[in-house]
């Protein structure tokens, strides 16, 4: 098997530490209309894609008012805290380390497409990456689509292909490009649901670098 070239990289929960400034946003926001907040756990035991299934087991309440209100209220709140979520540690040392050993890499995001790109810059890492590829809502419905077009976009000579994220929606993501996945269970979604998925799962980044180095299935 060809050696792994080229990376895409998630976001949210994988590159940025951003889990607690999205359960500080969906707590206030529940706590307005009187819901009972949620806990770490709890978090990542219900968030999933499409976000809307997510908010429902939350405890919004469609029947109240459209999920459009509380999908743009949320990127109000996480975005004014936004400056506030760090990379992980282990982020930039890696990101380097690849580029030194000849990898391509892509970010893949269900976020809207000038929040990441402005969210990357400030962070100071946007020249590790060849693309960065969001989407044109706040709406959070999934990046399966941005996923085929920066596909297509590749010029064929990107070697083996490898996704890294940490939710079942890269695991599917992955199943729908027909490439592999590799999932760090430290972000949006609890270990325990990442590895129903079947795919390898990472502790972190360094774990990540091991596995890149391997056979990965594709399933």
């Amino acid at each position: 098997m060809q050696k792994t070239r080229t990376v895409i990289w998630d976001w949210n929960g994988t590159l940025l530490d951003d889990v607690e400034i999205c359960i500080a946003a969906i707590n206030i926001m529940l706590g307005e209309r009187r819901k009972n907040l949620i806990d770490r756990d709890t978090y990542r035991d219900i968030f999933t894609f499409p976000v809307k299934e997510y908010y429902l087991k939350a405890g919004f309440a469609f029947d109240d008012e459209p999920f459009e209100k509380p999908a743009l209220e949320f990127i109000e709140h996480y975005t004014g805290m936004a400056g506030k979520a760090p990379l992980f540690s282990d982020v930039e040392e890696t990101l380097a380390d690849l580029r030194f050993r000849g990898y391509r890499q892509f970010i893949l995001s269900a976020m809207e497409q000038s929040s990441l790109d402005g969210l990357v810059r400030r962070h100071g890492i946007r020249h590790y990456f060849d693309r960065i590829s969001g989407i044109d809502d706040h709406y959070a419905h999934g990046k399966t689509d941005a996923a085929k077009a920066l596909i297509r976009s590749l010029d064929g000579k990107s070697g083996e292909i490898v996704m890294v994220g940490d939710t079942i929606h890269d695991h599917e993501v992955g199943l729908e490009l027909g490439i592999p996945v590799v999932l760090v269970a430290r972000g949006h979604q609890s270990a325990e649901r990442l590895r129903e998925t079947g795919r390898r799962v990472a502790a972190d980044l360094a774990e990540v670098r091991k596995i890149l180095q391997t056979q990965i299935p594709q399933q």
